[in-house]
């Protein structure tokens, strides 16, 4: 994609902190095809679904974010999958709502009712095409729902067979939250499963005593008290991680699919903001692929299209010409048939060619030596290093790969009156290290930049993750100064 193309898709695109009316209407646009195929699928999935499904959706944000004091969750639905009265095939279908929908105000009863008839075409997105099973390993995935103001909802889902000897069809349980936690969700998964085999009916008291509990601050934890006839009281315990713009993401599973190097290549293409599908037969390994692909930026947060799970009515989103990050399960691989500047990754364990669609300059984005550091670093961790600890060594080093290329930002920064505004020629000539000066002049270009820029230049946050590991850094680099001169008087 050519400079000026690339230019116009990124304007054609918004913050998901950001979206106003305007821009999403040229969004609207630019993507009327999928409106028309949804309301094909289903009149009952009119606009309103449409909206929160195909509104540019962001990942988490970047930024330091402190919850405490919202609620766990905001509901949870259990979507089954009916047989269609008059056709073949099966549709999802929303089988109870915890908290009931009595209990709402009608205002909230019209918006929740947007939201839920999007998550259920998340929870079933292969389509129409099930058949009953005897067989079936439970799975845990999760997908953003962004609404037209920008708003996000994250999406847990876990599907399982219900209990029995004959062939049924999986059922979903759904968990929408404005928290981004994926490991605290999994864990009160395993406690909604458990009490699926005793009873359905034994889930709905443990979830409200979890939505009237507190969710706790970074670092700490929440006892859950829960009865299961046969086990008597338990006490559940739910911590969320310190780091808690790290706590929706697990880096074993790209780590697991990927080599080092391929991880490299990935990244390269995402920070010059390009369109990038992830494929794989498992929803589980596309939703946490693309959340760990997405922390990779920290501190910038990836600002076009983010969808971790692409439901096969809205395949078409794949030929839209801005640029996004998808995941598509594999039997949909044949349906993307636009491939110009497309970047396909494929995560099967067996798959031949890992990169079955690519542009070719990726090996070339990003400035060598910084490439064999992070490969060095990435190369000493330990296969068995547990996921909190293999968070903290990945996201340290990419974070010190924009310390060392843009970190400097803060500097030229400069006051102007009443504005602080960019002072980009002298932060393009304060660049240390001349070779990594081409990547650089392409980075400032993304839209990730400049809406990290404009936070910076409104609202600086000299106490954020970014700020204190830069002052570490320039501490560390201080220090080592030091030495060397007290090394070199000694020595003469």
């Amino acid at each position: 994609m050519n400079r000026e193309k690339r230019r116009t898709a990124e304007r054609l695109h918004t913050s998901a902190n950001n979206v106003d009316d305007g821009l999403m209407k040229k969004i609207g646009s630019v993507l009327s095809t999928l409106q028309e195929k949804l309301h094909r699928h289903k009149s009952s999935h009119d606009s309103a679904s449409h909206q929160s499904v195909t509104a540019p959706a962001a990942p988490p944000s970047g930024r330091d974010r402190n919850y405490t004091g919202q609620l766990f969750f905001e509901y949870l639905l259990v979507v089954s999958l009916r047989k269609k009265s008059h056709e073949e095939g099966y549709e999802p279908h929303i089988t109870y709502q915890f908290p009931k929908r009595d209990v709402m105000r009608r205002s909230q009863r019209e918006e929740e009712e947007k939201c839920m008839k999007a998550a259920h075409l998340f929870c079933f997105p292969e389509g129409i095409n099930w058949a009953p099973l005897t067989e079936y390993r439970s799975e845990t995935f999760s997908f953003v729902l962004t609404e037209v103001d920008g708003s996000r909802r994250n999406g847990y889902c876990r599907r399982l067979l219900p209990d029995g000897k004959a062939a049924r069809i999986p059922e979903a349980y759904c968990i929408i939250s404005r928290v981004a936690c994926f490991g605290l969700f999994s864990k009160i998964f395993d406690e909604v499963e458990k009490r699926r085999r005793v009873s359905k009916a034994m889930i709905y008291p443990f979830m409200q005593s979890l939505r009237e509990a507190p969710l706790p601050a970074p670092g700490n934890t929440v006892k859950i008290t829960s009865f299961i006839p046969d086990s008597g009281t338990e006490i559940i315990s739910l911590t969320r991680p310190v780091q808690s713009w790290l706590e929706h993401v697990d880096f074993q599973t790209l780590f697991r699919c990927l080599t080092d190097e391929q991880v490299l290549l990935v990244f390269a293409a995402t920070v010059m903001e390009r369109r990038i599908v992830f494929v794989s037969e498992e929803l589980s390994t596309l939703s946490q692929v693309l959340h760990a692909v997405a922390a990779l930026l920290y501190p910038f947060v990836w600002q076009h299209t983010f969808i971790s799970i692409i439901p096969e009515v809205l395949i078409d989103v794949c030929a839209a010409p801005t640029p996004y990050l998808l995941g598509v399960q594999k039997n949909m691989l044949e349906l993307i048939t636009d491939r110009n500047d497309l970047l396909i990754v494929d995560l099967s364990t067996e798959a031949k060619n890992t990169f079955i669609c690519r542009i070719g300059d990726e090996e070339s984005i990003l400035p060598n030596k910084l490439k064999e550091e992070l490969l060095l670093a990435l190369s000493a961790r330990k296969h068995n290093t547990c996921t909190e600890d293999l968070n903290r060594l990945v996201s340290e080093e990419f974070l010190s790969f924009f310390i060392q290329t843009v970190g400097h930002v803060s500097q030229h920064v400069k006051r102007c009156g009443n504005t602080r505004q960019f002072q980009r020629k002298s932060f393009l000539k304060s660049v240390q290290h001349k070779s990594h000066l081409d990547f650089i002049k392409l980075f400032i270009h993304t839209q990730m930049f400049d809406v990290f820029l404009q936070e910076e230049e409104t609202q600086p946050n000299p106490n954020g993750v970014f700020q204190k590991k830069l002052s570490e850094c320039h501490g560390r680099k201080k220090r080592e100064k030091t030495k060397t001169r007290w090394v070199q008087s000694f020595v003469v």
